[in-house]
């Protein structure tokens, strides 16, 4: 099959076409024909040495997947020719994939492959750690960072959809217009608007519930500030960095949680848990297209280079995938 290998460490070019043996799929595994692979930010920290495959998962780049099953390997409920999305540890940027059958979902209908692959990484993402974690509840108030990347523009419209207002920070005015168009009830420029002075406007000097952060560094401290009583932190990235200091003090007098978690090492079984949550509450909303994956661009599988390039660009909005 044709796969795309990483090389060596570098920078984009450093994804080559190879072929690779056609994989075969392990116990509780379904084989996927890909049709479509989602980019995804972790696939470049991989693609730099920084965030390696767990043990036993493939050294090929790509955590998301649609196509169509063609070896359901004695599963109760796939069926070859089964069209399904699924959430991957590696393997991917690949014509074929074997993939935990726990964590197959259908593609929803009316979707095709492109728009499905864009779907598993950052829903389950948002999912467990805006929903499980955060526990956001409808009326509550939500700041998303980085409001037009796949995480943002997910979690922007699964707040609105389950009664949650929502708030984003983007690096233009042209994505503050996206943001609000995917259901931000307003945006931030962070390149001219502090956003902590923009919450306190925005809510009356209350402050969020929640704040859903992938930059981490000095965002720390001010994600901390925009919290208001009883508010919880989602670390969910580190864009900006591991290291920050803040005032611990705000933490006791507010009564705040920090949590964070990596969704990549998780077991298979916690990732199905997550996939069924999703199948439940979610997927009724994506079939009727009351929510979506927004894609940016679509390339070829042989151009993962240049899909690597364009997102590190800073101008997508939304995601980027791969076609085979």
């Amino acid at each position: 099959m044709l796969a795309i290998e990483i090389s060596e460490w570098g920078g984009p070019e450093v994804l080559k076409p190879v072929e690779r043996p056609d994989p075969k799929p392990r116990a509780g595994e379904v084989l996927v024909r890909v049709e479509a692979a989602g980019v995804n930010r972790p696939d470049m920290m991989q693609r730099l040495g920084k965030y390696p495959p767990p043990p036993g998962a493939s050294d090929i780049p790509g955590l998301e997947i649609a196509g169509t099953v063609v070896d359901a390997n004695g599963d109760p409920r796939w069926r070859e020719g089964n069209r399904v999305c699924a959430l991957v540890s590696g393997g991917g940027y690949a014509e074929l994939c074997a993939v935990p059958a726990l964590q197959c979902l259908p593609i929803p209908v009316n979707m095709d492959a492109a728009r499905a692959a864009a779907i598993p990484e950052t829903y389950f993402t948002v999912w467990t750690n805006l929903f499980q974690r955060a526990k956001l509840r409808a009326g509550e108030r939500v700041l998303i960072h980085g409001g037009t990347s796949g995480i943002g523009s997910t979690a922007i419209q699964l707040a609105r959809a389950f009664g949650a207002v929502a708030y984003a920070t983007a690096g233009s005015e042209e994505k503050c217009r996206a943001c609000v168009d995917m259901g931000a009830a307003s945006a931030i420029n962070y390149k001219t608007e502090d956003f902590v002075a923009a919450v306190a406007r925005l809510t009356n000097n209350e402050g969020v519930d929640i704040v859903l952060d992938i930059i981490g560094g000095d965002y720390l401290p001010r994600n901390v500030q925009c919290l208001r009583m009883d508010g919880r932190l989602v670390q969910v990235g580190l864009i900006g960095g591991s290291r920050a200091e803040i005032n611990l003090r705000l933490v006791l007098q507010n009564r705040l949680t920090m949590t964070g978690s990596t969704l990549r090492p998780r077991t298979i079984e916690e990732k199905g848990a997550i996939a069924r949550e999703l199948e439940a509450r979610v997927w009724p909303l994506l079939t009727r297209g009351d929510i979506g994956p927004i894609v940016h661009a679509t390339l070829p599988l042989r151009d993962a280079a240049e899909a690597h390039r364009l997102l590190e660009s800073g101008d997508v909005i939304g995601k980027v995938v791969l076609t085979v």
